[in-house]
């Protein structure tokens, strides 16, 4: 079959590989009808992720026709059309049983990326996500082995086109999650740092709960634009305003927001000192955008971290997130847990995640795809691949 595989920093290719074939009894076969690229698989293709090996599969967003199954999968069958989540979840250990599928106890046969885990078992294995979420190959190709069947993939009504439910599989879920994370209700005020694709779901959900007030601080003027238009957001632009935290607290009555989501992660534009920082491997990740979050949010408010992170981070600024009483709510998404109803909010018209889409490519050309979407050419905000 064709799949797009990783060689090296922003050496991606179409590469012909086995098919897959099934391994354990709980197993399915996955024929591939929608992939996308995230903005965490960026991270992969820069060469930013740990343990990620010649070869490997990327792609964790995808869906399709269920091909084939394991002897003991019971909540699907041959020519079911599944989205898949890209956490793999055996629903039955300690944190499956709390709905926390991301901290799955036993499908990751990496170590995860904590470095001071103290023997801790490593979170749930992740879709094509390098060896630390347990190497399993991922969407972006023509067909893909499913573990753990019954734990996960949801059947969608033929009603609803794969473009519109394809982003059950991560961003919609993940932007979904850092919104109740961050406790928005009707008259909230919230700031997403961010306007990529996990961003603008979270501008969608957040407008969806009643939010008042949706400031979204991005440097691409473009993607700010589509937000005002789409989701009635109040633009700054990085790349105008020296500090948006200071830009947000003087529109909220000098209080700041109730929450902020960090929908940016560790590859934030800081200062030089912080590219310094980082290229000494003095911090793992770029603190500013978490430092911005901070300095927005209200005393007693939220900040909510969808954005990836690893390592450590030089100037996290704990002191003032103490001074003000603020609450973190951070991590890998519960898929799981939230595709349910986000089907439900689909297909009633509350939702309408495929406005994001800009382009629309074959899988060959995936390659092309990726340094699109990672140089931001042709105002990309989100590419779908079909095989």
């Amino acid at each position: 079959m064709k799949a797009l595989t990783y060689h090296g920093s922003k050496d991606v290719r179409v590469d012909t590989v086995p098919d897959p074939v099934l391994q354990d009894a709980d197993d399915i076969l996955l024929r591939v009808t929608a992939t996308a690229i995230c903005g965490s698989d960026l991270h992969l293709f820069r060469g930013k992720i740990p343990e990620l090996h010649k070869g490997d599969i990327l792609g964790h967003e995808f869906m399709g026709i269920v091909e084939d199954v394991g002897s003991d999968v019971t909540n699907v069958r041959k020519g079911d059309r599944v989205v898949i989540p890209f956490v793999i979840a055996c629903g039955d250990c300690f944190h499956c049983r709390l709905a926390e599928f991301s901290a799955c106890e036993t499908t990751n046969t990496g170590t995860g990326a904590a470095l001071n885990s103290k023997g801790m078992r490593p979170p749930a294995a992740l879709f094509g996500f390098s060896h630390l979420y347990g190497g399993v190959p991922g969407g972006q190709a023509e067909y893909v082995r499913v573990p753990k069947g019954n734990v996960g993939p949801i059947v969608v009504p033929d009603a609803l086109p794969d473009e519109q439910v394809l982003f059950l599989s991560d961003i919609l879920p993940t932007g979904y999650q850092a919104v109740l994370n961050a406790r928005v209700t009707r008259g909230s005020t919230v700031a997403i740092f961010g306007a990529g694709p996990v961003g603008l779901m979270a501008a969608a959900c957040a407008k969806m709960l009643g939010a008042e007030r949706i400031f979204m601080i991005d440097r691409y003027q473009y993607r700010l634009d589509f937000a005002v238009a789409t989701y009635g957001v109040i633009p700054i632009n990085f790349e105008d305003t020296d500090d948006p935290a200071e830009e947000i607290i003087s529109q909220t009555n000098g209080r700041g927001v109730d929450a902020t989501i960090d929908a940016v992660g560790f590859e934030a534009k800081g200062s030089k000192a912080d590219t310094i920082a980082t290229q000494l491997k003095l911090e793992g990740s770029s603190g500013a955008a978490l430092r911005q979050c901070i300095a927005a949010t209200r005393r007693a408010g939220t900040v909510s971290v969808p954005g990836v992170y690893a390592g450590f981070i030089h100037a996290f600024m704990f002191g003032d997130a103490f001074d003000k009483g603020l609450r973190f709510e951070m991590g890998q998404t519960n898929v799981q847990k939230y595709m349910p109803e986000l089907l439900e909010h689909i297909g009633e018209g509350r939702l309408q995640p495929d406005v994001i889409i800009s382009h629309r490519m074959a899988l060959a050309d995936a390659a092309k795809g990726y340094e699109i979407f990672d140089g931001k050419e042709d105002a990309c905000r989100k590419v779908v691949l079909t095989p």
